[in-house]
């Protein structure tokens, strides 16, 4: 493996027994202490051992399909297992099954951008395991989620007021920023009413380009609007959306009896990593009394960088916008931040209090409870790893981070343009290059 596995650390017979009476658990009990602080260090080592060896690894899984399955028990254990046995496991049965996405190798989609501070955050989060649906279940974690979104906020250039929390992943804020462009609907009451049986309710309509994420697709499906509900709107030739013929399809569905609702923009698409002109498509919105939610997951964060605040020109406007610090800003899957200059709108279309979640601080709205914007009712301390890498890093460490991936991208981009036996199929603007052998 070109590290230690966590069964070669050997113990001392005196050691071995200790642990043996210590991680026996009681009827109702948990590991103890001491064996917890000894698996923990066991853990960690061999944690430090992976990241320094992890360009050792093949980086594609060498398993068949089922070959994982097939090494595991069909049936769980009744008896308590040795967790020198379950750890033995994860190199003989997990590891052989892994893509090393951290691994240098790892090329295919965005990346993950883990870092030391975030993996540190993502443990501590883990140990507290606090849920962060109320200020007073984790008044902490309800806090430090505020605070960090505004640093963000900064380190991005975007102005204030935006109200941020963070969800997993950008498509459950694609679909929170659908519902909410749903419920900005003046006169239709789908909240309450619901959409079936209701000849009064038109046929819903929102936009985005063809390079949008399958997220956009999927939001329309589970809100009720329908994969027909969705306009695919044509690009340019930068992948960019045609904004002539966006206005073109607001205007005939008008005509044609639907309910505009939504567009969609995009800053760093999946398949080139293009740009939607958003200022462009703020001000169609603006005219036609449209939401405008914009999906920045991986090209966002590339505002940290000062000499790339151009990437969220027109994000300003935008009613709803994402950014994956998983994705581009060093830190752990999953953390996905959604802003939106309208957290009225958004909490009207999610907010729900039970008797048993009722509280003093809610009563008056002293203090935001982060369940009230979106489905989740358990929500995990995910700002705490975020906060680690910011102060960690510092926002100059994170800009000269993304300059230099962007540099490195377009260095690849100019051998990939130099070279007669391939072909650079799309701007190269971030990180990504696209392109294809001849």
């Amino acid at each position: 493996m070109g590290a230690y596995s966590l069964v070669e650390r050997l113990l001392t017979m005196e050691e071995r027994k200790a642990l043996d009476k210590a991680q026996k658990p009681k009827a109702t009990g948990d590991m103890d202490t001491e064996a917890f602080r000894h698996y923990g260090h066991e853990v960690v080592d061999w944690m430090a051992d992976y990241l320094s060896n992890v360009g050792s690894y093949p980086v594609l899984a060498r398993t068949a399909p089922g070959d994982i399955q097939r090494s595991l028990p069909t049936q769980p254990s009744k008896q308590p297992e040795a967790m020198e046995d379950i750890l033995a496991d994860v190199d003989r049965i997990i590891m052989p099954g892994i893509t090393h996405w951290n691994s240098p190798g790892f090329l295919a989609y965005f990346g993950i951008t883990g870092s030391g501070p975030g993996i540190l955050g993502e443990m501590l989060s883990g140990v507290l395991n606090v849920n962060a649906m109320l200020w007073r279940t984790s008044p902490a974690a309800t806090e430090l989620e505020q605070v960090t979104l505004d640093w963000l906020r900064q380190m991005l250039g975007l102005p204030s007021p935006l109200f941020g929390v963070i969800n997993d992943t950008a498509s459950s804020g694609t679909m929170y920023a659908l519902a909410a462009a749903r419920e900005a609907i003046p006169g239709l009451h789908i909240r309450q009413q619901g959409m079936s049986g209701r000849p009064e309710v038109p046929r819903l309509r929102y936009y985005a380009s063809q390079e949008a994420h399958s997220s956009v697709e999927k939001a329309g499906i589970v809100l009720g609007v329908g994969q027909e509900g969705l306009c695919k709107i044509g690009v340019d030739s930068s992948f960019r959306m045609d904004v002539a013929q966006l206005e073109q399809a607001i205007e005939q569905d008008l005509a044609d009896g639907w309910q505009p609702f939504a567009v969609v923009a995009t800053v760093g698409t999946t398949s080139t990593t293009s740009i939607d002109p958003v200022a462009q498509i703020a001000e169609i919105c603006e005219r036609y009394g449209l939401w405008l939610h914009v999906d920045g997951a991986y090209g966002g964060s590339a505002a940290v960088d000062p000499t790339m605040r151009w990437v969220l020109d027109g994000c300003e406007r935008a009613d709803t916008l994402i950014v994956n610090p998983h994705k581009w800003l060093f830190t752990p899957i999953d953390c996905s931040v959604f802003y939106t200059r309208k957290p009225d709108v958004v909490k009207a279309a999610f907010s729900l209090i039970p008797e048993y979640l009722r509280n003093t601080e809610s009563a008056d709205d002293a203090v935001p409870n982060l369940m009230d914007y979106g489905t989740s009712l358990g929500r995990r301390f995910r700002s705490l790893k975020l906060w680690m890498v910011m102060r960690y890093f510092g926002q100059e460490g994170l800009a000269a981070r993304i300059h230099e991936h962007i540099r490195l991208g377009q260095l690849v981009a100019q051998w990939v343009s130099e070279s007669p036996n391939f072909e650079l199929m799309a701007p190269t603007l971030f990180s990504t290059v696209c392109f294809r052998a001849h």
